[in-house]
């Protein structure tokens, strides 16, 4: 993980990685509870919240990375 201190407050990455890692503990959270739990359909809701942040995460690293074209800068 990219250390967010690296960067300067005003770099969209001191903030990405932040919320990265923010998004990571939380699909932790939910595959965890998960496994707690004995309803079927919260079982499917945690695990369906973790692939969903899963998804989210990895926008933000196609951001870092400007993998997508609408990352790109405009030349």
């Amino acid at each position: 993980m990219v250390d967010r201190m690296q960067y300067s407050e005003n770099n969209p990455r001191h903030h990405t990685a932040k919320l990265k890692q923010m998004l990571t503990d939380v699909v932790n959270h939910a595959r965890e509870d998960a496994h707690k739990i004995s309803d079927p359909k919260a079982q499917a809701l945690f695990e369906t919240t973790a692939e969903v942040l899963i998804g989210l995460r990895k926008a933000f690293e196609d951001f870092e990375q400007k993998k997508e074209e609408a990352w790109k800068k405009a030349s």
